[in-house]
Formats: C-alpha cells, sequence, structure tokens
C-alpha cells in the first residue's frame, strides 16, 4: 500500500504524467468541464473537500511554475485571492484573466480535478514547471 503522496489514483497517475508546461485545473463544483478534458471528480457534497484544502494537497505534490486566476476573484473571492498572493510569493507566476478566457483555456488541460467548493470564481489552472 503506498504510504505517501496521494492516494487517488488518479490523481497520482495524473500528477505522475505531467510534463514542464502541461497544465492541470483546480475546479469549483460549478465550472464547466470542457469535452475530452479528464475529470477527476473529488466532491462530496458542497463545500466538501474545499478548493483551498484540495490546492495545498496538490502544491505539496507538484511542482507549479505557474498559475491562472480569474480575475473576478480579487473581487468576489478573497480566501482565493489571498492563495494566489500566497503561490507568488512562493514563487510561482500569476496570470489573471477573464472568467470566460478562464473557461476557453481548461480545453488544454491535461485533467480538470473538481472539488465540492461553493464559493465563485474558486478555480486554478497550474502549469507544470520542472524541479531541476
Amino acid at each position: 500500500m503506498k504510504k505517501h503522496g496521494h492516494l487517488n489514483r488518479d490523481i497520482a497517475r495524473i500528477l505522475a504524467s505531467m510534463g514542464h508546461t502541461d497544465s492541470l485545473v483546480i475546479a469549483d463544483c460549478g465550472l464547466p468541464i470542457p469535452p475530452g478534458v479528464e475529470c477527476v471528480d473529488l466532491s462530496l457534497k458542497l463545500g466538501q473537500p474545499g478548493f483551498i484544502e484540495t490546492l495545498d494537497s496538490i502544491l505539496a505534490d507538484f511542482q507549479c511554475e505557474r498559475a491562472v486566476f480569474a480575475i473576478e476573484c480579487r473581487q468576489h473571492n478573497p480566501a482565493v485571492q489571498d492563495k494566489a498572493e500566497r503561490m507568488a510569493q512562493a514563487g510561482a507566476a500569476l496570470d489573471f484573466v477573464s472568467h470566460e478566457e478562464f473557461k476557453q483555456r481548461c480545453q488544454a488541460a491535461r485533467a480538470v480535478i473538481r472539488t465540492g467548493e461553493c464559493t465563485p470564481y474558486a478555480n486554478v489552472i497550474l502549469h507544470s514547471g520542472v524541479i531541476f
């Protein structure tokens, strides 16, 4: 039995398959999943698991070079804005785009991890960095 890291086999597989600049979306329960993009649905009920909790778990096992957020989070979701600022302080480059542009960019993602988060604009596109 696996002792460390993600126990979810789909998340472990996706993270292991990510190459430099590949993208992974962490999404709230309302973000539309583009056709053809793999979805790992973690949602149990409204609010569980949460966006920040899930993002922190992924970031513990993922080299994030760049993160893309919807610019609307600045006004409508202070917790997500705060998390974005902390990611920047940790070295990730940040981009903010309109929510419509964000949804378009999700089409190029390797996968979407859907959470039970039910606050507005609690979504991020993570771009893989390299560990060397």
